[in-house]
């Protein structure tokens, strides 16, 4: 074995070990470990649990939820079982699924990012090469995702690996292999779609630049494609034949200034966005400029054409995504409902890999001006920076899992309340109605994004006075809706409210008639009412816990 073979060695070693260390607390904390709040524990960890315990998981396309909103949630809306995360979470305890999860998207992010480097980018073997490839691929690998979303942004390094071996007609069967295994730990409306359509342009830009029709990288796309239509036939189900109308029909996305959406297009430049988190703006960010400016002063514009065009390809990512906002769209957006239904500005997502492969291209554009030093130096900046993201210390200010979901406490309220949970209904205030899902509760409020439009004009009618009283939460609910839960003007849009908050609700006004009439008994409240017999409610027990993170005030409806 050569020298620099033992050094790449030795840094991948050291590179394994890194990650196994950043994903450590999940294994050693487990329920006290901290994670993610929004769109996690406030949803997808529930819904999960919710659907293992449904006898639904692989229930026809025709299927309900009983347990949410009274049997109107389609089992479509919890995606589909063909994806091996709903089998974790179906045969784990809930923070091994979670642990594993992590393991294996953040391996595979580090494996498909540094295979991509290697082969395509930086192909190299000097140390330095070596160096770059192996740090970014590893401060690739740190970065934040959505837990859910799997593979479907962190996953495009290898997908692309293996996109550009086939268009070369190299390391086939493993590409294969590849495009065939990624459908099943990813999602196409949470990244490949935008993906595959960008590799679709790809080609086409081969053909128009005279490159040949390349029908083996073209079938690729079409392969890849044709899998997730297979694994998503839920979601290709709903949106092609099932016509009821639901709640992203109101969704209204068009709604910004022109220079307010230019704001936006510099704010995901510099900053990114949480759903497909870079944490760039430190270090990869100036060191991309420098890179630039570079390659202006020395017109290497031909030389490093990959790197000029994903500089501008990185920040049009963000413009699209800042327009996508724009109010002009609206006369097309009524012409074509689709667009509004389906959320275009993900192309955004595409931006992981776009910036982590121009820090790379980046990094060896600076040894060309013999800053050698500087390689290690940014790429160790750039581990650490993002190794501060991790969720026991990005969240440590948040409850952990077990604080969260509080199962002691809710068993006790269920004891208490002493009948079979699916024979009476509750709504949460102040607290996310995930937490009661999980908890076996069947429950009249819910965040999900596809759910009947009927059932939102019925749940509308308990908050409508409420929403009347504030433009804010009316907005919120009215022209979105995907938190179907009881706002009221006192409390805004805030879901979480402590065991410690001085938090009180004075003034709530809710129609407890149709809660009623929908089979509504109790309401689990993290603040007290003062005004709770205005409102036909009576308080019947308040619960603690140490290990819960919440005060809840039982009140049953009279």
């Amino acid at each position: 074995m050569t020298q620099k073979n033992k050094v790449e060695q030795r840094l991948l070693i050291f590179a394994l070990l890194a990650i196994a260390i950043f994903l450590s607390p999940l294994f050693i904390l487990g329920e006290d470990a901290h994670i993610r709040v929004h769109d996690n524990l406030d949803s997808n960890l529930a819904w999960y649990k919710v659907l293992s315990e449904s006898d639904q998981l692989t229930g026809s396309v025709y299927a309900r939820i009983p347990q949410v909103i009274n049997g109107y949630l389609s089992r479509n809306a919890f995606g589909t079982e063909y994806s091996l995360i709903v089998w974790l979470y179906a045969l784990l305890p809930t923070m091994v699924a979670y642990a594993l999860s992590q393991t294996i998207t953040r391996f595979v992010a580090f494996s498909g990012m540094y295979l991509l480097l290697k082969t395509h980018f930086l192909k190299g073997r000097g140390w330095e090469t070596i160096a770059i490839n192996i740090g970014t691929s590893l401060a690739f690998a740190f970065t934040p995702f959505w837990p859910s979303g799997m593979l479907s942004t962190l996953g495009m390094p290898l997908a692309l690996w293996a996109f550009l071996n086939i268009r070369k007609g190299e390391s086939m069967w493993k590409s294969y292999v590849v495009l065939t295994l990624l459908p099943f730990y990813s999602s196409i409306v949470l990244g490949f779609f935008f993906f595959l359509s960008a590799m679709g342009l790809f080609w086409l830009s081969d053909v128009i630049r005279r490159k040949g029709l390349n029908w083996r990288f073209l079938l690729s796309i079409a392969y890849m494609t044709i899998i997730y239509f297979i694994v998503e036939y839920r979601l290709v189900y709903s949106f092609l034949f099932d016509d009821e109308p639901n709640s992203r029909d109101e969704y209204i996305h068009a709604r910004l200034s022109f220079w307010h959406c230019i704001r936006l297009t510099f704010k995901n430049y510099i900053f990114g966005h949480h759903h497909a988190a870079t944490i760039h703006s430190i270090i990869i960010l100036p060191v991309m400029l420098m890179a630039f400016f570079i390659v202006i002063r020395k017109g290497l514009w031909k030389e490093e054409k990959e790197f000029v065009f994903l500089f501008f390809l990185n920040f049009v990512l963000s413009a699209w995504y800042g327009f996508w906002f724009y109010k002009g769209w609206l006369p097309l957006t009524e012409r074509f409902h689709f667009m509004n239904t389906f959320n275009f500005a993900r192309y955004h997502f595409l931006r992981p890999l776009v910036i982590y492969v121009l820090f790379a291209i980046s990094l060896k554009i600076l040894l060309k001006i013999k800053w050698t030093w500087a390689v290690p130096v940014f790429i160790a900046a750039q581990i650490f920076v993002v190794s501060l993201t991790n969720e026991e210390i990005l969240f440590q200010n948040k409850p952990t899992v077990r604080q969260f979901f509080a199962e002691e406490q809710f068993n006790d309220i269920k004891e208490f309340i002493g009948i079979p949970q699916e024979e009476y209904r509750v709504a949460s205030i102040g607290i996310h109605p995930a937490i009661a899902q999980y908890n076996g509760f069947y429950t009249l409020d819910t965040y999900n994004n596809f759910y009947p439009l009927s059932y939102k004009y019925q749940f509308r009618r308990i908050i409508q006075k409420e929403l009347a009283k504030n433009k804010t939460i009316r907005t919120y609910f009215d022209e979105w809706g995907g938190r179907c839960y009881i706002f009221t003007k006192e409390l805004g849009k805030r879901y979480m409210f402590k065991k410690h908050s001085k938090k009180r609700l004075k003034n709530l006004e809710l129609n407890m008639a149709p809660f009623k009439e929908m089979g509504g008994t109790h309401i689990f409240s993290a603040i007290p009412i003062d005004n709770a017999s205005d409102n036909g409610l009576n308080l019947e027990k308040i619960f603690e816990s140490k290990s819960s993170a919440w005060k809840i005030y039982l009140y049953k409806a009279i």
